[in-house]
């Protein structure tokens, strides 16, 4: 059973969201403060957080920062259509996905179990990637480069994976979203995906202002370039 930490100050939110989680089978623990968040993070293990931006004493962006000093568990943000564009910050500092209130909950129980699903099974059978200086292990879910390990969050790590598979060959929007997000393009637009690439440039690459090994192909997508 996936256990879910929801933080979130809205109660008639709350009391429909912790319905139809444990309809479908979820564990959830509700924080409605980012102190209760902090609180509950530090005592147990979750495989998905689902933070609102706004809170009483803070935002959920609080709780992100803390969060990936420790581990990569995926992030979806909550947020008022009006806060929309503040959320990229939200995902350059590491979270993996976002919805917008109101929401259906369809949709959201669909970007859930994606991800969830993503995270658990991507890898395929390979025991490892390796290109570039960069090694992934895919069993263990860890990468490095130059013998040095890197901290990813589970997108930029999927991301990472996506490209090593596919080296050389260009990758448009669209087959990202279809192999990472099981849903169409619009729910994830052109600026969060942009996002997600920079902030893996930055890990990743020497100078991410000049990348080579993660290129953009303008007007077609992405690729990744094999150099050694």
């Amino acid at each position: 059973m996936d256990k879910i930490l929801l933080l979130e100050d809205d109660l008639s939110l709350i009391n429909g969201l912790s319905f139809a989680f444990h309809k479908q089978g979820f564990e959830l623990d509700i924080a409605r403060t980012i102190k209760e968040a902090d609180s509950l993070w530090a005592e147990g293990k979750y495989d998905l957080l689902i933070l609102d931006v706004s809170l009483p004493d803070g935002t959920g962006f609080d709780i992100c920062r803390k969060v990936r000093q420790t581990s990569n568990v995926p992030i979806i943000f909550l947020t008022a259509s009006d806060e929309e564009v503040s959320v990229i910050m939200g995902l350059d500092i590491g979270g993996d996905d976002y919805i917008t209130k109101p929401f259906k909950l369809g949709v959201l129980m669909s970007r859930i179990n994606a991800l969830l699903r993503r995270t658990k099974n991507f890898g395929g059978t390979d025991a490892e990637l390796q290109s570039n200086g960069m090694r992934v292990l895919l069993l263990q879910g860890q990468v490095y480069k130059n013998g040095e390990r890197l901290e990813l969050t589970a997108a930029e790590y999927k991301l990472l994976c996506l490209f090593m598979k596919n080296p050389n060959t260009v990758l448009s929007k669209e087959q990202i979203l279809d192999k990472l997000w099981d849903c169409e393009g619009n729910y994830v637009d052109n600026n969060t995906l942009t996002v997600y690439i920079r902030r893996l440039r930055i890990k990743i690459e020497d100078n991410p202002s000049d990348p080579q090994m993660l290129l953009t192909v303008r007007r077609m997508g992405y690729k990744w370039n094999v150099i050694r």
